[in-house]
């Protein structure tokens, strides 16, 4: 149900033991925006350049006289100022500090172009003009990727699912709503491919590339925007994988009813971690070294094509020190330790212990057979 009090946001309600509250979001104030010292310093420099450009003309002026025109005084100032060099206009001989004048005239004036031009430049740098440029080479890449994963929120639950992915060798792009948490993330990684805005958006959602990604991971601090992510998620994409994160376990199956396909609990999941060190450490240590090692070697499983011929695996010869097949996952039963005429099907998944390298061997086995 909808609740509002005079001044504030209405808010919807979800009934039940654990509340759920989505809040409909305001626009953004409008941040007053206050010159850049790079801006101050292009008008400081090209007020420089006006005042010795005026300085010139008037000083070319009373060096030739009545002879030289305005037109003519202001021109040799140009020139000498731009160090074009077409000649004297103006007759410096007539006068007996003439050329001192000029070489005064040239070395401001050149000094002052040239503060002009490097604060022209830092200023575009800063400016949205650049802002722009580089959003537009972002989306095009975006628009290239196919079948890679969206991380909606990049905080500290974020931050490792992107670890983990970059290990793995898997792409993905980011989502996040605060500008601040992206920045601090883009410094440790300034290749990352992100989109600034609400995950919960539709459009937002598009901008990442939701059509031809393989999976989103819901992973907001906010248990109602996980859940509207996944809704979404499901709605524009029905085929991707959504994995959620909630804090209160109890609104699991909200979200699982939204759309996700996982649901994963950072209390309950850490709470069996802490009991599995005391009553299993050896498992638990084992599991810890095998995430935390930099050459990326996990337990993958690797989906059997639709295309793929059945055949036994004493025939697709997988043996490579790169990889160790563990088990199969076959219509929802498992087979460990599968001997050498297992007979694999299309829709198998294969489990296997592999560096990213050794995945991508099993893949291309797949493929070619």
């Amino acid at each position: 149900m909808l609740e509002a009090e005079p001044g504030t946001r209405p808010t919807w309600r979800h009934p039940g033991p654990s509340t759920v509250v989505l809040q409909i979001a305001s626009p953004l104030p409008l941040r007053r925006r206050t010159p850049s010292i790079h801006a101050m310093s292009l008008m400081w420099a090209g007020g420089a350049l006006i005042a010795v450009n005026i300085i010139g003309t008037i000083g070319y002026k009373i060096i030739g006289g009545e002879q030289a025109t305005w037109t003519d005084c202001f021109y040799m100032t140009f020139i000498t100022v731009a160090t074009i060099g077409y000649g004297e206009m103006i007759d410096l001989s007539t006068h007996p500090g003439g050329r001192l004048f000029t070489v005064g005239v040239a070395f401001f004036g050149i000094a002052a172009m040239t503060y002009m031009f490097s604060s022209v430049t830092a200023w575009i740098l800063e400016s949205d003009l650049n802002q722009t440029l580089r959003r537009r080479r972002m989306e095009k890449e975006i628009g290239r990727l196919d079948g890679h994963y969206i991380i909606c929120g990049i905080g500290r639950v974020g931050s490792n699912v992107a670890a983990e992915l970059l290990k793995t060798a898997r792409r993905f792009t980011v989502i996040e709503e605060d500008m601040h948490a992206l920045e601090a993330y883009q410094e440790q990684h300034p290749d990352v491919l992100f989109v600034h805005g609400d995950a919960a958006d539709d459009d937002v959602l598009a901008r990442a590339g939701i059509a031809h990604a393989a999976g989103v991971f819901a992973v907001t601090g906010d248990d109602s925007r996980n859940i509207v992510i996944a809704l979404s998620a499901k709605q524009i994409n029905p085929l991707l994988r959504v994995v959620a994160r909630v804090h209160d376990i109890r609104n699991g199956d909200k979200a699982r009813r939204a759309g996700a396909d996982e649901i994963v609990s950072p209390d309950f999941t850490g709470g069996m971690r802490i009991a599995s060190a005391m009553i299993r450490p050896h498992v638990v240590n084992f599991m810890d070294q095998m995430l935390l090692r930099d050459d990326g070697l996990r337990v993958e499983e690797v989906l059997v094509p639709p295309t793929f011929q059945p055949r036994t695996l004493a025939t697709l010869k997988l043996q490579s020190r790169d990889f160790v097949l563990m088990a199969t996952h076959e219509n929802g039963h498992w087979v460990f330790n599968p001997d050498a005429e297992h007979e694999i099907r299309p829709g198998h998944a294969l489990i296997v212990m592999a560096t990213p390298q050794g995945r991508e061997q099993v893949a291309a086995a797949l493929r070619k057979s």
